[in-house]
Protein backbone atom coordinates (compact mmCIF):
# COMPACT_ATOMS: atom_id res chain seq x y z
CA UNK A 1 0.00 0.00 0.00
CA UNK A 2 1.39 3.39 -0.96
CA UNK A 3 2.12 5.97 1.70
CA UNK A 4 -0.42 8.37 0.24
CA UNK A 5 -3.10 5.68 0.61
CA UNK A 6 -2.23 5.14 4.27
CA UNK A 7 -2.27 8.85 4.96
CA UNK A 8 -5.57 9.15 3.13
CA UNK A 9 -7.16 6.40 5.23
CA UNK A 10 -5.95 8.02 8.45
CA UNK A 11 -7.34 11.39 7.37
CA UNK A 12 -10.61 9.69 6.35
CA UNK A 13 -11.07 8.32 9.88
CA UNK A 14 -10.56 11.78 11.34
CA UNK A 15 -12.97 13.34 8.84
CA UNK A 16 -15.68 10.76 9.49
CA UNK A 17 -15.74 11.15 13.27
CA UNK A 18 -15.60 14.95 12.91
CA UNK A 19 -18.51 14.77 10.45
CA UNK A 20 -20.48 12.77 13.02
CA UNK A 21 -19.89 15.26 15.84
CA UNK A 22 -22.63 17.57 17.13
CA UNK A 23 -24.21 19.88 16.43
CA UNK A 24 -24.41 19.67 12.66
CA UNK A 25 -22.85 16.24 12.32
CA UNK A 26 -24.47 13.04 11.11
CA UNK A 27 -24.12 10.75 14.13
CA UNK A 28 -24.48 7.42 12.23
CA UNK A 29 -21.10 8.13 10.63
CA UNK A 30 -19.56 7.37 14.03
CA UNK A 31 -20.41 3.70 13.47
CA UNK A 32 -17.91 3.48 10.58
CA UNK A 33 -15.46 6.27 11.44
CA UNK A 34 -12.77 4.02 12.91
CA UNK A 35 -12.92 1.37 10.18
CA UNK A 36 -10.08 2.90 8.08
CA UNK A 37 -7.90 3.12 11.19
CA UNK A 38 -8.66 -0.49 12.13
CA UNK A 39 -7.71 -1.53 8.60
CA UNK A 40 -4.37 0.27 8.90
CA UNK A 41 -3.69 -1.32 12.26
CA UNK A 42 -4.49 -4.77 10.91
CA UNK A 43 -2.21 -4.39 7.90
CA UNK A 44 0.71 -2.87 9.81
CA UNK A 45 0.40 -5.42 12.61
CA UNK A 46 0.27 -8.44 10.26
CA UNK A 47 3.38 -10.46 11.17
CA UNK A 48 3.32 -12.54 8.01
CA UNK A 49 2.87 -9.67 5.53
CA UNK A 50 3.35 -6.44 7.47
CA UNK A 51 2.86 -3.12 5.75
CA UNK A 52 5.55 -0.54 6.26
CA UNK A 53 4.48 2.44 8.31
CA UNK A 54 3.94 3.64 11.83
CA UNK A 55 0.53 3.13 13.37
CA UNK A 56 1.49 5.75 15.95
CA UNK A 57 1.89 8.57 13.43
CA UNK A 58 -1.00 7.49 11.25
CA UNK A 59 -3.40 7.35 14.18
CA UNK A 60 -2.01 10.68 15.43
CA UNK A 61 -2.92 12.18 12.07
CA UNK A 62 -6.47 10.80 12.35
CA UNK A 63 -6.97 12.16 15.86
CA UNK A 64 -5.38 15.48 14.95
CA UNK A 65 -7.94 15.93 12.18
CA UNK A 66 -10.80 15.01 14.54
CA UNK A 67 -9.63 17.32 17.33
CA UNK A 68 -8.91 20.22 14.99
CA UNK A 69 -12.24 20.12 13.19
CA UNK A 70 -14.37 19.76 16.34
CA UNK A 71 -12.65 22.02 18.88
CA UNK A 72 -11.02 24.73 16.75
CA UNK A 73 -13.37 27.31 18.29
CA UNK A 74 -11.31 27.42 21.50
CA UNK A 75 -8.99 29.53 19.32
CA UNK A 76 -11.30 32.48 19.97
CA UNK A 77 -10.01 32.69 23.56
CA UNK A 78 -6.38 31.68 23.13
CA UNK A 79 -4.46 30.70 20.01
CA UNK A 80 -1.46 29.15 21.78
CA UNK A 81 -3.67 27.31 24.27
CA UNK A 82 -5.78 25.87 21.47
CA UNK A 83 -2.76 24.54 19.61
CA UNK A 84 -1.42 22.97 22.82
CA UNK A 85 -4.81 21.47 23.68
CA UNK A 86 -5.35 19.95 20.22
CA UNK A 87 -1.83 18.54 20.04
CA UNK A 88 -1.93 17.12 23.56
CA UNK A 89 -5.35 15.55 23.22
CA UNK A 90 -4.43 14.05 19.85
CA UNK A 91 -1.26 12.65 21.42
CA UNK A 92 -3.18 11.12 24.34
CA UNK A 93 -5.69 9.47 21.99
CA UNK A 94 -2.83 8.20 19.87
CA UNK A 95 -1.16 6.60 22.88
CA UNK A 96 -4.40 4.74 23.61
CA UNK A 97 -4.70 3.43 20.05
CA UNK A 98 -1.02 2.52 19.92
CA UNK A 99 -1.38 0.63 23.23
CA UNK A 100 -4.29 -1.30 21.71
CA UNK A 101 -2.09 -2.08 18.70
CA UNK A 102 0.77 -3.22 20.95
CA UNK A 103 -1.41 -5.51 23.09
CA UNK A 104 -3.25 -6.92 20.06
CA UNK A 105 0.00 -7.81 18.31
CA UNK A 106 1.92 -9.06 21.36
CA UNK A 107 -0.83 -10.84 23.27
CA UNK A 108 -2.97 -12.06 20.37
CA UNK A 109 -0.49 -12.09 17.45
CA UNK A 110 -2.78 -9.52 15.79
CA UNK A 111 -5.41 -12.15 15.08
CA UNK A 112 -7.91 -11.28 17.83
CA UNK A 113 -8.18 -8.82 20.67
CA UNK A 114 -10.35 -6.08 19.19
CA UNK A 115 -12.16 -5.85 22.52
CA UNK A 116 -8.94 -4.35 23.94
CA UNK A 117 -9.69 -1.12 22.07
CA UNK A 118 -13.02 -0.73 23.86
CA UNK A 119 -11.45 -1.35 27.26
CA UNK A 120 -8.55 1.04 26.69
CA UNK A 121 -10.75 3.84 25.35
CA UNK A 122 -13.15 3.54 28.30
CA UNK A 123 -10.23 3.62 30.72
CA UNK A 124 -8.78 6.67 28.98
CA UNK A 125 -12.12 8.47 29.02
CA UNK A 126 -12.34 7.87 32.75
CA UNK A 127 -8.86 9.33 33.17
CA UNK A 128 -9.90 12.31 31.06
CA UNK A 129 -12.81 12.93 33.41
CA UNK A 130 -10.74 12.82 36.57
CA UNK A 131 -7.17 14.01 36.13
CA UNK A 132 -5.89 17.59 36.13
CA UNK A 133 -5.68 17.81 32.34
CA UNK A 134 -9.30 16.76 31.99
CA UNK A 135 -10.89 17.29 28.59
CA UNK A 136 -13.87 14.93 28.22
CA UNK A 137 -15.43 17.08 25.48
CA UNK A 138 -14.57 14.45 22.88
CA UNK A 139 -15.50 11.36 24.88
CA UNK A 140 -17.22 9.23 22.25
CA UNK A 141 -20.59 8.91 23.98
CA UNK A 142 -21.11 12.65 23.50
CA UNK A 143 -21.54 12.08 19.76
CA UNK A 144 -25.23 11.26 20.27
CA UNK A 145 -26.15 14.42 22.17
CA UNK A 146 -27.97 15.80 19.12
CA UNK A 147 -29.76 12.44 18.71
CA UNK A 148 -30.77 12.11 22.35
CA UNK A 149 -33.82 9.96 21.60
CA UNK A 150 -31.35 7.25 20.50
CA UNK A 151 -29.64 7.00 23.88
CA UNK A 152 -32.33 7.10 26.54
CA UNK A 153 -30.57 4.10 28.08
CA UNK A 154 -27.82 6.49 29.24
CA UNK A 155 -29.82 6.53 32.48
CA UNK A 156 -28.30 3.06 33.00
CA UNK A 157 -24.84 3.41 31.40
CA UNK A 158 -23.96 7.09 31.17
CA UNK A 159 -22.10 8.17 28.04
CA UNK A 160 -19.76 5.17 28.42
CA UNK A 161 -22.57 3.12 26.90
CA UNK A 162 -22.36 5.28 23.80
CA UNK A 163 -18.59 4.77 23.61
CA UNK A 164 -19.09 0.99 23.66
CA UNK A 165 -21.83 1.25 21.04
CA UNK A 166 -19.64 3.25 18.65
CA UNK A 167 -16.53 1.10 18.99
CA UNK A 168 -18.34 -2.25 18.91
CA UNK A 169 -20.16 -1.24 15.72
CA UNK A 170 -16.89 -0.16 14.08
CA UNK A 171 -15.19 -3.42 14.99
CA UNK A 172 -18.07 -5.51 13.61
CA UNK A 173 -18.28 -3.46 10.40
CA UNK A 174 -14.53 -3.87 9.84
CA UNK A 175 -14.66 -7.62 10.48
CA UNK A 176 -17.58 -7.89 8.07
CA UNK A 177 -15.65 -6.04 5.35
CA UNK A 178 -12.55 -8.09 6.01
CA UNK A 179 -14.26 -11.46 5.91
CA UNK A 180 -17.92 -11.34 4.96
CA UNK A 181 -20.26 -13.86 6.54
CA UNK A 182 -23.94 -13.76 7.39
CA UNK A 183 -23.32 -14.08 11.13
CA UNK A 184 -21.31 -10.85 11.23
CA UNK A 185 -24.06 -9.11 9.28
CA UNK A 186 -26.62 -10.30 11.84
CA UNK A 187 -24.41 -9.10 14.70
CA UNK A 188 -24.15 -5.65 13.15
CA UNK A 189 -27.91 -5.38 12.71
CA UNK A 190 -28.48 -6.43 16.32
CA UNK A 191 -25.82 -4.09 17.72
CA UNK A 192 -27.15 -1.14 15.77
CA UNK A 193 -30.86 -1.61 16.15
CA UNK A 194 -31.47 -3.20 19.56
CA UNK A 195 -30.16 -0.12 21.46
CA UNK A 196 -32.20 2.10 19.14
CA UNK A 197 -35.39 0.16 19.72
CA UNK A 198 -34.87 0.07 23.49
CA UNK A 199 -34.22 3.80 23.52
CA UNK A 200 -37.29 4.60 21.45
CA UNK A 201 -39.46 2.51 23.79
CA UNK A 202 -38.05 4.30 26.85
CA UNK A 203 -38.43 7.69 25.18
CA UNK A 204 -42.05 7.17 24.15
CA UNK A 205 -43.11 5.66 27.47
CA UNK A 206 -41.24 7.93 29.88
CA UNK A 207 -43.48 10.28 31.85
CA UNK A 208 -41.99 13.22 33.68
CA UNK A 209 -42.53 13.13 37.41
CA UNK A 210 -42.32 15.58 40.26
CA UNK A 211 -43.58 18.96 41.34
CA UNK A 212 -43.94 21.90 38.96
CA UNK A 213 -41.48 24.73 39.64
CA UNK A 214 -41.45 28.05 37.80
CA UNK A 215 -37.95 29.20 36.87
CA UNK A 216 -36.76 32.37 35.13
CA UNK A 217 -33.41 32.29 33.30
CA UNK A 218 -31.60 35.51 32.38
CA UNK A 219 -29.36 36.04 29.36
CA UNK A 220 -27.78 39.49 29.91
CA UNK A 221 -25.68 39.28 26.74
CA UNK A 222 -22.52 40.94 28.04
CA UNK A 223 -19.60 40.83 25.65
CA UNK A 224 -16.89 39.04 27.68
CA UNK A 225 -14.14 40.79 25.76
CA UNK A 226 -15.38 44.37 26.00
CA UNK A 227 -18.20 44.67 28.57
CA UNK A 228 -18.36 42.02 31.26
CA UNK A 229 -15.23 43.11 33.10
CA UNK A 230 -15.41 46.84 32.36
CA UNK A 231 -19.03 47.85 33.03
CA UNK A 232 -19.87 49.11 36.51
CA UNK A 233 -21.75 46.88 38.99
CA UNK A 234 -24.74 49.17 38.53
CA UNK A 235 -24.76 48.67 34.77
CA UNK A 236 -24.38 44.88 35.08
CA UNK A 237 -27.19 44.57 37.62
CA UNK A 238 -29.41 46.73 35.43
CA UNK A 239 -28.67 44.47 32.46
CA UNK A 240 -29.72 41.39 34.49
CA UNK A 241 -32.67 42.71 36.45
CA UNK A 242 -34.28 44.92 33.82
CA UNK A 243 -34.95 41.94 31.57
CA UNK A 244 -36.03 39.65 34.43
CA UNK A 245 -38.53 42.02 36.04
CA UNK A 246 -41.21 42.09 33.30
CA UNK A 247 -41.78 38.33 33.29
CA UNK A 248 -41.66 37.65 37.04
CA UNK A 249 -44.83 36.24 38.64
CA UNK A 250 -45.89 35.37 42.16
CA UNK A 251 -45.22 31.72 41.26
CA UNK A 252 -41.57 32.26 40.29
CA UNK A 253 -39.36 30.29 42.67
CA UNK A 254 -35.92 30.66 41.09
CA UNK A 255 -34.31 33.38 39.00
CA UNK A 256 -31.03 32.26 37.43
CA UNK A 257 -28.31 34.51 36.00
CA UNK A 258 -25.11 33.23 34.37
CA UNK A 259 -21.61 32.37 35.50
CA UNK A 260 -19.47 35.33 36.62
CA UNK A 261 -22.39 37.74 36.24
CA UNK A 262 -21.12 39.71 39.26
CA UNK A 263 -17.67 41.22 38.74
CA UNK A 264 -17.39 43.42 41.83
CA UNK A 265 -14.22 41.93 43.36
CA UNK A 266 -16.34 40.40 46.08
CA UNK A 267 -14.56 39.19 49.20
CA UNK A 268 -16.47 36.37 50.86
CA UNK A 269 -15.66 37.60 54.36
CA UNK A 270 -17.98 40.59 53.79
CA UNK A 271 -20.10 39.45 50.86
CA UNK A 272 -23.33 41.07 52.01
CA UNK A 273 -21.75 44.56 51.98
CA UNK A 274 -21.50 44.87 48.18
CA UNK A 275 -23.80 46.81 45.89
CA UNK A 276 -24.65 43.82 43.68
CA UNK A 277 -25.78 41.67 46.59
CA UNK A 278 -27.84 44.48 48.08
CA UNK A 279 -29.46 45.15 44.71
CA UNK A 280 -30.36 41.49 44.26
CA UNK A 281 -31.90 41.36 47.71
CA UNK A 282 -33.87 44.49 46.98
CA UNK A 283 -35.14 42.88 43.79
CA UNK A 284 -36.28 39.62 45.38
CA UNK A 285 -37.86 41.43 48.33
CA UNK A 286 -40.69 42.18 45.91
CA UNK A 287 -41.17 38.43 45.44
CA UNK A 288 -41.16 36.76 48.87
CA UNK A 289 -41.38 33.24 47.40
CA UNK A 290 -38.36 33.72 45.14
CA UNK A 291 -34.60 33.28 45.40
CA UNK A 292 -31.85 34.38 43.01
CA UNK A 293 -29.05 32.11 41.74
CA UNK A 294 -26.12 33.94 40.15
CA UNK A 295 -22.45 33.50 39.30
CA UNK A 296 -19.81 35.52 41.15
CA UNK A 297 -16.09 36.02 40.72
CA UNK A 298 -15.10 35.93 44.38
CA UNK A 299 -12.06 36.03 46.64
CA UNK A 300 -11.29 34.82 50.14
CA UNK A 301 -8.38 35.01 52.57
CA UNK A 302 -6.21 31.93 52.92
CA UNK A 303 -6.33 30.55 56.49
CA UNK A 304 -3.03 30.70 58.33
CA UNK A 305 -0.96 27.61 57.74
CA UNK A 306 -2.35 27.07 54.22
CA UNK A 307 -0.08 29.49 52.40
CA UNK A 308 1.53 26.63 50.47
CA UNK A 309 -1.78 25.50 48.96
CA UNK A 310 -1.40 25.27 45.20
CA UNK A 311 -4.28 27.71 44.63
CA UNK A 312 -3.03 30.28 47.17
CA UNK A 313 -2.02 33.63 45.66
CA UNK A 314 0.11 36.25 47.37
CA UNK A 315 -0.94 39.85 47.74
CA UNK A 316 1.50 42.15 45.97
CA UNK A 317 1.77 44.62 48.84
CA UNK A 318 1.44 42.57 52.06
CA UNK A 319 2.62 39.20 53.31
CA UNK A 320 -0.79 37.52 53.09
CA UNK A 321 -2.40 35.11 50.66
CA UNK A 322 -5.82 34.79 49.09
CA UNK A 323 -7.91 32.39 46.99
CA UNK A 324 -9.87 33.22 43.84
CA UNK A 325 -13.13 31.38 43.18
CA UNK A 326 -15.64 30.88 40.39
CA UNK A 327 -18.73 30.81 42.58
CA UNK A 328 -22.45 30.19 42.37
CA UNK A 329 -24.53 32.00 45.00
CA UNK A 330 -28.14 31.38 46.01
CA UNK A 331 -29.44 34.60 47.54
CA UNK A 332 -32.57 35.14 49.60
CA UNK A 333 -33.67 38.13 51.66
CA UNK A 334 -31.61 37.00 54.64
CA UNK A 335 -29.27 34.18 53.56
CA UNK A 336 -26.51 33.49 51.07
CA UNK A 337 -25.45 29.95 50.09
CA UNK A 338 -22.28 29.40 48.09
CA UNK A 339 -20.81 26.70 45.90
CA UNK A 340 -17.36 27.06 44.33
CA UNK A 341 -16.67 25.51 40.94
CA UNK A 342 -14.74 22.26 41.33
CA UNK A 343 -14.26 20.95 37.79
CA UNK A 344 -11.91 23.63 36.54
CA UNK A 345 -11.06 24.27 32.91
CA UNK A 346 -7.40 23.36 32.29
CA UNK A 347 -5.38 26.37 31.23
CA UNK A 348 -8.19 28.88 31.74
CA UNK A 349 -8.81 28.23 35.44
CA UNK A 350 -6.10 25.87 36.59
CA UNK A 351 -2.68 24.48 35.88
CA UNK A 352 -1.66 20.98 36.94
CA UNK A 353 -0.15 20.81 40.42
CA UNK A 354 2.35 18.13 39.35
CA UNK A 355 5.80 19.05 40.63
CA UNK A 356 7.24 19.33 37.13
CA UNK A 357 4.62 21.97 36.25
CA UNK A 358 4.32 23.81 39.57
CA UNK A 359 6.42 26.68 38.22
CA UNK A 360 3.60 27.34 35.72
CA UNK A 361 0.82 27.69 38.31
CA UNK A 362 0.75 31.47 37.92
CA UNK A 363 0.35 31.29 34.14
CA UNK A 364 -3.23 30.08 33.77
CA UNK A 365 -4.96 32.09 31.09
CA UNK A 366 -6.42 35.39 32.23
CA UNK A 367 -10.11 35.36 31.28
CA UNK A 368 -11.00 38.55 33.09
CA UNK A 369 -9.80 37.92 36.62
CA UNK A 370 -6.41 37.76 38.28
CA UNK A 371 -4.13 35.14 36.77
CA UNK A 372 -3.60 31.78 38.48
CA UNK A 373 -5.32 28.59 39.59
CA UNK A 374 -8.74 28.85 41.21
CA UNK A 375 -9.57 27.27 44.54
CA UNK A 376 -12.17 24.48 44.38
CA UNK A 377 -14.97 23.49 46.70
CA UNK A 378 -14.42 20.45 48.89
CA UNK A 379 -17.59 18.68 47.72
CA UNK A 380 -20.48 18.75 45.26
CA UNK A 381 -22.57 21.18 47.29
CA UNK A 382 -26.29 21.57 46.56
CA UNK A 383 -28.08 24.88 47.10
CA UNK A 384 -31.52 24.72 48.71
CA UNK A 385 -34.69 26.81 48.71
CA UNK A 386 -38.40 26.16 49.26
CA UNK A 387 -37.93 22.42 49.98
CA UNK A 388 -35.90 22.03 46.78
CA UNK A 389 -32.21 21.34 46.31
CA UNK A 390 -30.52 22.28 43.07
CA UNK A 391 -27.24 21.31 41.46
CA UNK A 392 -25.74 24.55 40.18
CA UNK A 393 -23.28 23.41 37.52
CA UNK A 394 -20.83 26.12 36.58
CA UNK A 395 -19.99 26.02 32.86
CA UNK A 396 -17.55 23.15 32.19
CA UNK A 397 -18.94 21.09 35.09
CA UNK A 398 -21.99 20.18 33.02
CA UNK A 399 -19.80 17.89 30.88
CA UNK A 400 -18.92 15.57 33.82
CA UNK A 401 -21.64 12.96 34.17
CA UNK A 402 -20.50 11.17 37.32
CA UNK A 403 -19.72 14.45 39.07
CA UNK A 404 -23.28 15.62 38.42
CA UNK A 405 -24.58 12.46 40.07
CA UNK A 406 -22.87 13.52 43.31
CA UNK A 407 -25.26 16.49 43.53
CA UNK A 408 -28.24 14.30 42.73
CA UNK A 409 -27.33 11.74 45.41
CA UNK A 410 -27.29 14.61 47.89
CA UNK A 411 -30.86 15.52 47.01
CA UNK A 412 -30.72 17.78 43.94
CA UNK A 413 -34.08 17.55 42.19
CA UNK A 414 -33.20 20.00 39.39
CA UNK A 415 -30.07 20.94 37.48
CA UNK A 416 -29.11 24.57 36.83
CA UNK A 417 -26.32 25.28 34.35
CA UNK A 418 -24.80 28.76 34.58
CA UNK A 419 -22.23 29.52 31.92
CA UNK A 420 -20.44 32.22 29.94
CA UNK A 421 -20.35 30.80 26.43
CA UNK A 422 -19.66 34.19 24.88
CA UNK A 423 -15.92 33.48 24.89
CA UNK A 424 -16.31 31.21 21.87
CA UNK A 425 -18.30 33.54 19.64
CA UNK A 426 -20.95 32.22 17.28
CA UNK A 427 -19.17 28.89 16.84
CA UNK A 428 -20.05 25.23 17.47
CA UNK A 429 -18.66 25.58 21.02
CA UNK A 430 -21.70 27.06 22.76
CA UNK A 431 -24.02 24.78 20.76
CA UNK A 432 -22.15 21.63 21.74
CA UNK A 433 -22.17 22.79 25.35
CA UNK A 434 -25.97 23.06 25.28
CA UNK A 435 -26.29 19.62 23.67
CA UNK A 436 -24.24 17.94 26.41
CA UNK A 437 -26.72 19.21 29.02
CA UNK A 438 -29.33 17.02 27.34
CA UNK A 439 -27.25 13.97 28.24
CA UNK A 440 -27.08 15.03 31.90
CA UNK A 441 -30.89 15.30 31.90
CA UNK A 442 -31.18 11.73 30.60
CA UNK A 443 -28.54 10.26 32.92
CA UNK A 444 -30.13 11.76 36.03
CA UNK A 445 -33.73 12.24 34.83
CA UNK A 446 -33.53 15.80 36.11
CA UNK A 447 -34.90 18.87 34.33
CA UNK A 448 -32.32 21.48 33.38
CA UNK A 449 -32.59 25.27 33.48
CA UNK A 450 -29.72 26.90 31.64
CA UNK A 451 -28.58 30.52 31.92
CA UNK A 452 -25.86 31.63 29.51
CA UNK A 453 -24.33 35.08 29.52
CA UNK A 454 -24.75 34.75 25.83
CA UNK A 455 -24.95 31.60 23.82
CA UNK A 456 -28.11 29.59 24.37
CA UNK A 457 -30.22 29.79 27.52
CA UNK A 458 -33.26 27.60 27.96
CA UNK A 459 -34.98 24.61 29.51
CA UNK A 460 -34.55 20.86 29.03
CA UNK A 461 -36.99 18.25 30.31
CA UNK A 462 -36.23 14.89 31.91
CA UNK A 463 -36.19 13.13 28.53
CA UNK A 464 -33.53 15.48 27.19
CA UNK A 465 -35.90 17.52 25.00
CA UNK A 466 -35.16 21.24 24.71
CA UNK A 467 -38.55 22.75 25.52
CA UNK A 468 -37.52 26.37 25.11
CA UNK A 469 -34.32 28.18 24.15
CA UNK A 470 -32.99 31.64 23.39
CA UNK A 471 -31.18 32.85 20.32
CA UNK A 472 -27.48 33.59 20.25
CA UNK A 473 -26.31 37.11 21.05
CA UNK A 474 -29.55 38.57 22.34
CA UNK A 475 -30.46 40.12 25.66
CA UNK A 476 -33.46 38.19 26.87
CA UNK A 477 -35.19 36.33 29.69
CA UNK A 478 -37.16 33.09 29.55
CA UNK A 479 -39.74 31.77 32.00
CA UNK A 480 -40.92 28.17 32.10
CA UNK A 481 -42.20 25.51 34.45
CA UNK A 482 -40.03 22.45 34.95
CA UNK A 483 -40.63 19.33 36.98
CA UNK A 484 -38.54 18.19 39.90
CA UNK A 485 -37.61 14.56 40.50
CA UNK A 486 -36.33 12.73 43.58
CA UNK A 487 -35.86 9.25 42.05
CA UNK A 488 -32.33 7.95 41.47
CA UNK A 489 -31.46 6.33 38.16
CA UNK A 490 -29.17 3.33 37.90
CA UNK A 491 -26.43 5.60 36.59
CA UNK A 492 -26.82 8.03 39.49
CA UNK A 493 -26.44 5.17 41.96
CA UNK A 494 -23.40 3.56 40.32
CA UNK A 495 -21.78 6.33 38.27
CA UNK A 496 -19.08 5.49 35.70
CA UNK A 497 -18.99 1.81 36.63
CA UNK A 498 -18.24 0.73 33.04
CA UNK A 499 -15.17 2.95 32.96
CA UNK A 500 -13.99 1.75 36.36
CA UNK A 501 -14.26 -1.88 35.29
CA UNK A 502 -12.24 -1.00 32.20
CA UNK A 503 -9.50 0.59 34.32
CA UNK A 504 -9.16 -2.69 36.22
CA UNK A 505 -9.17 -4.72 33.00
CA UNK A 506 -6.56 -2.41 31.47
CA UNK A 507 -4.21 -3.06 34.37
CA UNK A 508 -4.83 -6.79 34.00
CA UNK A 509 -4.15 -6.75 30.25
CA UNK A 510 -0.93 -4.82 30.70
CA UNK A 511 0.22 -7.27 33.37
CA UNK A 512 -0.63 -10.28 31.18
CA UNK A 513 1.27 -8.79 28.25
CA UNK A 514 4.36 -8.14 30.38
CA UNK A 515 4.28 -11.72 31.69
CA UNK A 516 3.92 -13.12 28.18
CA UNK A 517 6.82 -11.04 26.86
CA UNK A 518 9.04 -12.16 29.73
CA UNK A 519 8.15 -15.82 29.22
CA UNK A 520 8.67 -15.53 25.47
CA UNK A 521 12.13 -14.05 26.04
CA UNK A 522 13.03 -16.88 28.42
CA UNK A 523 11.86 -19.51 25.96
CA UNK A 524 14.07 -18.03 23.26
CA UNK A 525 17.07 -18.53 25.52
Amino acid sequence: MKTIMKVGLAVLSGLLIAAAWPVNGLAPLAFIAFVPLLYLQDRIGDRENPEKGSIFWLSFLAFLVWNSLTTWWVWKTTAAGTVAMILLNSFFMTCVFWAFHFIKTRLYDNKKGYYVLIIFVLAFEYLHLNWQLNWPWLNLGNVFSHYHSWVQWYEFTGIAGGTIWVLLANILVYKLLKNYNKLHAVYIILVLFIPLIISKIIYSSYEERGEDVEVVVVQPNLDPFSEEFTLTPQEIMLRNLSVASPIMTENTRFVVSPESAIQENIWLERIDKYYSIKELRSFISKYPNTCYVIGISAYGLVPEGHENDFAARKFSNIDRYFYAYNTAALITADTIQLYHKSKLTPGAESMPSWWILRMMKDHALDLGGTVGTLQKDTEARTLSFDNHQVATLICYESVFGEYVTEFVKKGADMLFVITNDGWWGDSPGHKQHLEFSKLRAIETRRSVARSANTGISGFINQRGDIIEQSKYWEQTTLRNTIKTNDKLTFYVRFGDYLNKISVFMTALLVALTIVKLILRKQWKH
